[in-house]
């Protein structure tokens, strides 16, 4: 999922709006021979996510940089875990402490985040999923995080799959209207998903033979309603007013899928240190 060719591209980028013309703190302290060795330590508990990332920012850098890992994406850390051992010239070690760490620190967050909501919905079959509501051209590294979390995947952008909106129905002038267009003119390999909040435009969908029904912000009794209105004949989502306070209820009315941006939006980053 993480390209390099794409993540390399990215990371070079980022250490170019960090570095800018030159550590001038570190190219001023640290001579050509000074190597520094150190650990990448966690002082929070949470899911570990972005590895390699940390590593190839560090490999952009310099090839005498050295890295053991002693846990790998997925796994579950623990406040005070030694994550893994650093070796190299001071130089670029330093140069390269604060985008690495920006990275990891930001996917592990929204893994951890991702986890929580997955684990709360664990007795059934609903998955939590992400949303495009990600940060501007970080998708790739966020809708992994969620993967590594445990969550799936919505759309990675608009041409993934067709989502009639709100907008879209007054565009169109109805749900029915809508779907019939975009049947005529979408590949095969293309879903087409409406969004409804109210029972009456999830028949309308299902009678239009939508082939995702998205319930936005329904309260859960009526949510339950819906599910048993389309009953199999779509795959049903539940959005809006997730959080970890309502994620189980909501998955208890039996839908498939339950979408929240707050996995990514609101994930706190989890606090990681390189300590020389």
């Amino acid at each position: 999922m993480l390209n390099k060719f794409y993540v390399e591209e990215h990371i070079k980028k980022a250490l170019e709006e960090d570095i800018g013309f030159g550590d001038i703190t570190t190219e001023n302290l640290a001579d050509e021979n000074d190597i520094l060795s150190g650990s990448l330590n966690t002082r929070n508990s949470g899911i570990l996510c972005g590895c390699k990332v940390f590593e190839i920012v560090y490999k952009l850098l310099s090839d005498n940089i050295k890295i053991n890992f002693y846990f790998k994406d997925g796994d579950e850390i623990k406040k005070g875990d030694k994550i893994a051992d650093i070796t190299g010239p001071a130089k670029e070690v330093l140069t390269g402490e604060r985008v690495a760490l920006n990275y990891i620190q930001r996917m592990s967050g929204i893994a951890t985040e991702t986890r929580k909501y997955q684990d709360a919905i664990a007795p059934y079959t609903a998955k939590i999923v992400d949303t495009r509501k990600t940060t501007p051209n970080f998708r790739l590294f966020e809708k992994y995080s969620v993967k590594t979390g445990g969550g799936a995947l919505h759309r990675f952008n608009l041409s993934d799959c067709a989502m009639i909106k709100d907008n879209h129905i007054k565009l169109a002038g109805s749900i029915t209207n809508a779907v019939k267009k975009l049947r005529e003119n979408l590949s095969h390999a293309h879903k087409i998903e409406v969004e409804c909040d109210t029972l009456k435009q999830v028949q309308e969908a299902i009678e239009a033979k939508a082939d995702i029904i998205m319930l936005d912000n329904m309260p859960a009794d009526l949510m339950k309603q819906a599910v048993e209105i389309i009953n199999h004949r779509a795959i049903v989502e539940a959005s809006g007013n997730v959080t970890l306070h309502t994620v189980h209820e909501i998955a208890s009315t039996g839908v498939d899928i339950i979408s929240s941006s707050a996995i990514v939006a609101k994930a706190p980053t989890l606090d990681l240190a390189l300590d020389m």
